[in-house]
């Protein structure tokens, strides 16, 4: 996503006109159409400006992904009861259809003596609670993942 992008979803994220935002920083609307739009860019003064009005940082205005934003709101109001009513593996499954077939597939109690042993571990040395060490372990999978990806890229 471009700067233009992501000046416009921050400020539709905010619920304010270009005429809003150009009031408040003393500019025409225009020149907020015209960096939204990345004819021009704002300069740094601007930019700041900017972020302070979007409630980001600069460096999460220069980024801002509309998507990204909403899974962490998500993320945000997320609490147990609502987990629970949620089938993960079903809705990640639509996506990844693996996780629907491996059941069937893989010794799934084989990897899950390993995996306990992990979880034990982590709970032994570090006294993280059950669910803090699997979301350790699940993180350290994750960026094995990533390195793995990127080494194969290169």
């Amino acid at each position: 996503m471009n700067l233009g992008n992501s000046l416009f979803h921050a400020r539709k994220k905010c619920g304010l006109s270009q005429e809003e935002v150009a009031e408040k920083l003393g500019v025409s609307r225009q020149t907020i159409s015209k960096w939204e739009t990345g004819e021009t860019l704002p300069d740094i003064r601007q930019s700041k400006r900017l972020a302070l009005l979007y409630r980001l940082t600069l460096d999460e205005l220069i980024d801002f992904d509309l998507d990204v934003q909403e899974i962490e709101q998500a993320i945000a109001r997320s609490d147990e009861k609502r987990d629970e009513k949620i089938d993960w593996t079903k809705a990640w499954g639509k996506k990844y259809p693996i996780l629907l077939e491996y059941p069937n597939q893989v010794n799934i109690e084989y990897y899950e003596v390993r995996l306990n042993a992990m979880l034990q571990t982590m709970r032994d040395e570090y006294r993280y609670s059950e669910l803090d060490a699997m979301l350790v372990l699940k993180d350290i999978l994750a960026q094995v993942w990533k390195r793995r990806k990127k080494e194969s890229k290169s």
